[in-house]
């Protein structure tokens, strides 16, 4: 369950983080950090501790898709492939060995909306077919995680991210339009879910 707090001039948007979406990938996922333990990002600080709330997302989101986790997996790990297909994502450069810890990538994610957000992802931890965690720094600074579960027939992904706006004319729109942030926001994870859907479906034709 979401919900969207009024907090000030702005909007923050909080989770329910239940149980059952962290513990559906465990053991090597998570690392030395204990399951309890607030999400700490690459320098080793928890995100929240020093972020301004007016300019921090929390969002969490199920996605199903029609195929078995293994064949999700194949398909994000041609990922430059996968990308292709992404208009909001330019300048895109992979530095490491693919989806597995310690890969870099980079690149400039252009919303539909007048502002663009130089960002790096660090994969922290990938356990195939279970889960990823990633640290967010750039125009954003924050976590992500995406855990996968499913059977034969289809996968659920479940995919959380906790984000504070670095860039000033995001913490602007943030404060006057916050509606118009969020809905940027929703149309790029829409795009990037309808991607992975098409080449699911290109690659199981």
């Amino acid at each position: 369950m979401t919900v969207l707090q009024r907090r000030g001039d702005a909007y923050l948007l909080r989770l329910s983080r239940t149980g059952e979406m962290l513990e559906s990938c465990d053991g090597p996922c998570v690392g030395d950090r204990p399951r309890n333990c607030p999400r700490r990002n690459a320098r080793g600080a928890a995100v929240t501790d020093t972020a301004d709330p007016r300019y921090v997302v929390e969002d969490a989101r199920t996605f199903t898709f029609n195929a078995t986790p293994e064949q999700v997996w194949a398909v994000l790990e041609c990922f430059e492939s996968l990308a292709a297909g992404w208009r909001w994502l330019r300048e895109l450069r992979i530095d490491g060995p693919g989806l597995a810890r310690g890969t870099v990538v980079r690149g400039v994610v252009a919303p539909p909306l007048p502002y663009r957000m130089r960002l790096e992802v660090i994969l922290d931890d990938c356990v195939p077919e279970r889960c990823i965690d990633a640290s967010v720094h750039g125009d954003l600074e924050g976590v992500a995680r995406i855990a996968f579960e499913g059977d034969d027939t289809e996968t659920r992904a479940h995919a959380t991210w906790t984000i504070e706006m670095t860039q000033p004319s995001m913490r602007v729109a943030a404060r006057l339009a916050p509606c118009l942030l969020r809905w940027g926001h929703d149309r790029v994870v829409d795009a990037t879910v309808q991607g992975l859907h098409r080449q699911l479906d290109d690659e199981l034709v």
